[in-house]
Parts: C-alpha cells; structure tokens; sequence
C-alpha cells in the first residue's frame, strides 16, 4: 500500500516548520490514517499516536461515557466524529486531533449506504467536519482507502490555511 508521497512530504514539512503535533482516532479507515502518517519523513517530531476503535463499546470507553446522546446510524455520526477528534488530541496532549467513523460497507446500520465522517480538531476547536458518501457498490478496503487519501489532502488544506 503506497500514499501520495508529496502529499505525505508537505504534511511532514508543514507540521515541522510550524512545530505543530497530531494524533489519530480512526474507526471507519482501520488504522490507515496512522499507517500514512507513520510514513511521513520525521514522522516522531510530529506524530504523537493514536487509536483505533472500531466498535462501540471500545469508542464509548475511549470517549470516557456510558453513552452517547446521539443514537443515529448506530452512533456512526457528525457528532461522534467531532468528539472523537477533539478527545484524541486531549489525551495525547497535541495541536491537532484527527478523527473517522462510519461504515465501509453497505450494511443494516447504516441504511444500507457507504458513509463516513472525519473531523479535525486544531487546538481544541473543530475546524474541519465532513460526510464522505460513496457509491455502495465500493469495496470495502476502496473506500477505507479514498477516506483515507480524502483525510490527507483536506488535512493539507487545513495546514494551508494555518500557513497563510
């Protein structure tokens, strides 16, 4: 599995040159998020880490609540998403938090669609929250990787936007 690699090389320098760090809490892409970042050259100046929970209980357990207010699609929600991303950052003491959840697959949670959302928390604000839909023809593995590549290139536009 192979990343953009100047998309990789201009996330790597600009979290470098503003000396900016970031973590991950993946559901929806499995790790694949982590696993682009860990390739980033100098990754450890910047990447703190991150976590994959890809069931409920274990988001639940990550988020430090018994439950959540919002119950649509089977908690794979905007909200969720948000919350995800500010927590990771909270706990791993980082600039940014960087979050997914949703379905890769068509199934009976999800309304028998392919969806997905991804926040992005910049200093304990939300900055970025976005539905990703999908054709529900996608292959799993696809769609976890078109999330995945959709994360790294708005994360540079993010970048972008602290850079000017």
């Amino acid at each position: 599995m192979k990343f953009q690699q100047n998309l990789l090389d201009y996330i790597s320098t600009s979290l470098i040159t503003i000396g900016e760090t970031v973590s991950i809490a993946e559901s929806v892409t499995s790790g694949l998020v982590q696993l682009a970042f860990s390739q980033m050259p100098n990754s450890s100046l910047f990447y703190k880490g991150g976590i994959t929970a890809f069931t409920l209980p274990e988001k639940l357990r990550f988020l430090d609540s018994n439950r959540i207010e919002e119950q649509g699609n089977n908690f794979e929600t905007q909200h969720m998403a948000d919350i995800m991303a500010t927590k990771v950052a909270m706990s791993f003491g980082t600039d940014w938090g960087i979050s997914s959840t949703g379905y890769a697959s068509s199934t009976r949670n999800s309304g028998f669609h392919i969806f997905s959302f991804c926040s992005f928390s910049y200093k304990g604000d939300i900055i970025l929250s976005k539905r990703i839909e999908l054709n529900d023809k996608i292959q799993a593995l696809d769609a976890q990787l078109y999330y995945t590549e959709f994360i790294l290139g708005s994360f540079k536009g993010a970048l972008n936007q602290i850079l000017i």
